[in-house]
């Protein structure tokens, strides 16, 4: 018989009940125990789900109140000392602490200035692989020490086991744990704390078998990364040291293929290997040649990635050889966890009839396992139901006239070669911007996005409910707007933003007005903590029927004289952050949402509007995991922002955005995207994300962030004042520019007012 398992399943909640909870929990309205009981009920029944889709585990491990990663630091015990700890605080004190913050004033130091005290900024976030999902860094020193410290993974087993259900704990491998980490003191190697963190392991992997625990799952993906030799070689004597522990475990490598260390991973001393047959189907032969005939071999063939119904007649075929090969040693499974795809899709009841029939959420994604199983067990006849529907829902959108544009296609045949160049060099422009809007030293801005408050989400909603006309929802966008400029004017911030009111979403909101893309009611899907995106679905070719945000911003441009920047998502970004037609190579996809945001920046210039901020969070974000693989995506993804800012003149100032990333080997990348202006995420790091730039003498200018815009902390103008110095020893102070690190919709105005108000002041005394 087959074995069906997943790698995780989504913790949010079908309605976003865990949002709601953690929501009202740091709002004071419920208490830990509330909290507790929502995160029972959720497990409950995400267990009952996997069970009922016919799998033979159910997985523990997967659920986190805020992050997984997070939830490993408490468990080995490793809180950075810096949060002054002293063991008698609540866990889950401790553990939102590290996450989110403290909103507390920075001691004095002996001067009588406020010195910073670090122990109040939350951990570092950034991205989880080529995934939109941000994890938290663990911080590591010379002096961090492991210990077995939480008892919560232990308790959620004996949770699912009293329900009855036969349990497979999911746990992020030792390696993979160390390697997403950072140091954070100089002449140490995080490597080195690799001897004394497997016993940890060891003790966990002990009391889990004690628990009646069969198999584990221990998460190494970085096992598909290029690592070091010293990492590498890493691998089997820790393997060997856990093996011994007498549990089975199950390596999990997933986003990629094993490449050169495939020979490494059929060889570890496990039980098992999971490998992702999506992204890399071309390694199962090899993989298959290679293990040992004693170890059970795991294929994710369902794409836990994206929200495509499986073609199971193509994935029985990719199966039906293993299956021959290895026989019951063959599991499937959902190529990596389905946290990155919705929850269910029974949930869209409005949706189009044919688009509903092409997706696959989470909960239907384990059903098609479910039919695999029966027809690899049985036979196909058994599953015909399944199948039926899936060669359906594959004709269809095969043939589906709304997927193909001749239009697009004509317009993209006949693009100029020069397309994605300025008139002319950065000095050139720089002069003529400089010119044109006299700005001062450190001019300040924000990033775009001010705080969307109970009212504006209450009127969007009424809007979309249709209980207001568009002339009433009109005038209250224009009220916000009119409120948000004021308030920036008050604050003396030299370059304003309209705030953004009328947008859902960076991306959902473009995408509603793109052809091409369709959107879901509750296709949530988690980003971190309580941040959950709902992202679009490009199904078809992309193109811009009308202008999306040249009224919005020429009524905030005629409310002031200062200059308003036009706020737009860029192309890499929509791409990343939307689930993508897999039909066509991406580079495709994103040549036309490129030209389509390049209409709207010639419309903005037309409307007078001169600065133009085009956002590519995610740029760092698509970066193949393999670097063979990067200088054609950077090629194609760099081409992408370019098409998209080039259509203007020389005096049009193109801002970009950039942020929770590691960006210093990809610079020469950035600074070939030739924007007059980036911004970037640099608070959590103190400044050293900055410092890469400053060592590559970055051309344009550059905004390094001064605060976080997740925390609930206020920062200090003394503490903003001191990044700054920081910044100007590295970065030409008449290149700098002084701005949040991203922007500001999840904050509300009255720290945003204390926060944005010592940030003018920081650049005011830099003055």
């Amino acid at each position: 018989m087959t074995t069906i398992h997943s790698l995780g399943f989504p913790r949010i909640g079908k309605n976003r009940e865990l949002k709601v909870a953690l929501e009202q929990y740091w709002r004071g309205e419920i208490d830990s125990t509330a909290l507790e009981a929502t995160g029972r009920e959720l497990r409950a029944r995400h267990w009952q789900t996997q069970q009922a889709a016919g799998l033979d585990f159910v997985s523990v491990g997967d659920f986190a109140y805020y992050d997984q990663m997070l939830n490993h630091i408490q468990l080995l015990g490793c809180e950075a000392s810096r949060f002054h700890f002293n063991g008698q605080e609540p866990e889950l004190n401790r553990y939102f602490t590290q996450a989110r913050g403290v909103a507390n004033e920075a001691p004095a130091c002996c001067g009588g200035h406020p010195q910073p005290d670090q122990g109040t900024w939350a951990l570092e976030m950034t991205k989880w692989f080529d995934t939109n999902y941000h994890y938290l860094v663990p911080e590591f020193t010379a002096d961090t020490q492991f210990k077995l410290n939480s008892s919560r993974l232990f308790d959620e087993v004996a949770e699912a086991q009293a329900l009855g259900y036969k349990v497979k704990v999911s746990l992020i491998g030792p390696l993979t744990f160390l390697y997403l980490g950072k140091e954070k003191t100089a002449d140490f190697e995080r490597l080195h704390l690799l001897e004394q963190l497997i016993p940890v392991y060891g003790e966990i992997l002990l009391k889990l078998k004690t628990l009646g625990v069969e198999w584990v799952q221990i998460d190494e993906p970085i096992l598909c990364l290029d690592l070091p030799a010293t990492w590498k070689t890493a691998f089997e004597p820790t393997y060997n040291r856990l093996n011994a522990v007498g549990i089975k475990l199950l390596l999990a490598t997933y986003f990629g293929a094993l490449e050169d260390n495939l020979v490494l991973a059929c060889n570890l001393p496990v039980a098992g290997l999971h490998i992702d047959a999506v992204r890399a189907p071309q390694q199962i032969s090899n993989v298959i040649d290679r293990l040992p005939h004693y170890k059970v071999l795991s294929l994710g063939v369902i794409d836990g990635r994206n929200i495509w119904r499986a073609d199971l007649d193509a994935t029985l075929a990719l199966v039906e050889d293993a299956r021959a090969r290895l026989g019951e040693r063959l599991w499937l499974a959902p190529s990596c966890s389905l946290q990155h795809v919705p929850v269910d899709l029974s949930a869209e009841t409005t949706m189009d009839a044919e688009l509903r029939s092409w997706l696959a959420f989470a909960v239907q994604k384990l059903d098609e396992l479910g039919a695999l199983k029966t027809a690899l067990d049985q036979n196909i006849i058994a599953a015909e139901q399944a199948f039926t529907a899936s060669r359906i829902a594959a004709t269809s959108r095969r043939n589906s006239p709304r997927v193909h544009n001749p239009d697009v296609a004509t317009r993209i045949a006949n693009l100029p070669a020069d397309a994605d160049q300025r008139r002319s060099l950065f000095k050139i422009r720089q002069a003529l911007q400089r010119s044109r809007f006299k700005l001062p030293l450190f001019p300040t801005t924000s990033i775009g996005s001010f705080p969307q408050t109970k009212t504006i989400r209450a009127v969007r909603a009424a809007y979309k409910r249709h209980e207001l006309t568009e002339d009433d929802y009109t005038k209250a966008m224009q009220a916000e707007i009119k409120f948000a400029v004021n308030k920036q004017i008050e604050l003396g911030l030299d370059v304003l933003v309209h705030g953004e009111a009328e947008r859902n979403d960076m991306v959902e909101y473009f995408g509603e007005q793109l052809s091409g893309f369709a959107f879901t009611q509750n296709g949530w899907v988690q980003s971190y903590g309580s941040r959950c995106v709902k992202p679009p679905i490009i199904y078809g070719d992309v193109s811009r029927p009308h202008a999306m945000t040249v009224t919005w911003t020429s009524y905030a441009q005629s409310l002031t004289s200062l200059p308003m920047k036009g706020m737009l998502t860029g192309p890499v970004t929509i791409l990343q952050w939307s689930f993508v037609r897999n039909d066509q190579p991406r580079s495709a996809t994103t040549l036309q949402i490129a030209l389509a945001i390049r209409d709207e920046v010639v419309d903005l210039e037309r409307a007078h509007i001169g600065i133009i901020q085009i956002d590519e969070p995610a740029i760092r974000e698509g970066l193949p995991l393999r670097r063979s693989d990067w200088n054609d995506y950077l090629a194609w993804a760099g081409r992408a922002f370019r098409i998209s800012a080039s259509g203007v003149s020389d005096d049009t100032q193109i801002h970009t955005h950039m942020c929770y990333s590691e960006f210093n080997d990809i610079l020469p990348a950035i600074a070939a995207l030739d924007a007059d202006v980036i911004t970037i995420e640099t608070s959590r790091s103190d400044m050293e994300l900055l410092r890469g730039f400053g060592d590559f003498n970055y051309p344009n200018e550059i905004g390094p962030g001064v605060y976080d815009i997740h925390s609930p902390r206020i920062p200090t103008t003394e503490e903003m004042v001191r990044l700054l110095k920081k910044a100007a020893e590295v970065i030409p102070a008449e290149h700098l520019w002084v701005n949040p690190d991203c922007g500001l919709k999840t904050r509300g105005w009255p720290e945003t007012e204390a926060a944005l108000a010592n940030m003018v002041a920081a650049a005011k005394a830099l003055r």
